[in-house]
């Protein structure tokens, strides 16, 4: 449905993720399309399409609105916390793009030296912005996680009724 919404022009890109709102409403799904097919009763299934077009939309637009005000509220305790403010919002700009990142990584896209990277991450541990993920001291992976946990908003697992 995305996909034909942005071959018609509705959408510039599939920027909605529709599956979830159908899978979290299967019974109704089911029924209305069912309605469709035995009765032609496209109304009731667009206005439920519909409906979760605008809740879709408006989690998409509410996790946006969240995750802009997370990036500022970052670089402002950065710019006014950091010993290395400057190497630190170079790092966080990444972290906005990829919240999944090696130091490794960080040199080479930042152009900064190892020492400088690993000093600058530290201090982004240390103010709770970044937290270092696999626990392992060569080939570490930090990753950016009050960003992930707004990106994962409800992507848990859907439990079967009993």
């Amino acid at each position: 449905m995305t996909l034909y919404l942005c071959v018609n022009g509705v959408l510039r890109k599939p920027l909605l993720y529709l599956s979830l709102y159908l899978k979290t409403h299967r019974t109704d799904y089911d029924r209305r399309f069912r309605e469709v097919r035995e009765h032609g009763a496209w109304e009731a299934w667009l206005d439920f399409f519909l409906a979760g077009v605008a809740d879709t939309a408006n989690q998409a637009f509410d996790a946006a609105t969240r995750i802009v005000e997370l990036f500022k509220q970052d670089r402002e305790r950065i710019t006014g916390e950091s010993q290395r403010a400057g190497s630190a919002l170079r790092i966080h700009d990444l972290f906005q793009q990829n919240p999944y990142l090696t130091a490794n990584l960080l040199v080479e896209r930042t152009g900064l030296s190892a020492p400088t990277v690993n000093a600058a991450l530290a201090d982004l541990e240390r103010l709770g912005v970044v937290e270092e993920l696999t626990g392992r001291r060569r080939g570490r992976v930090f990753g950016y996680r009050r960003y992930l946990a707004i990106l994962s908003e409800g992507t848990e697992p859907l439990t079967q009724a009993g």
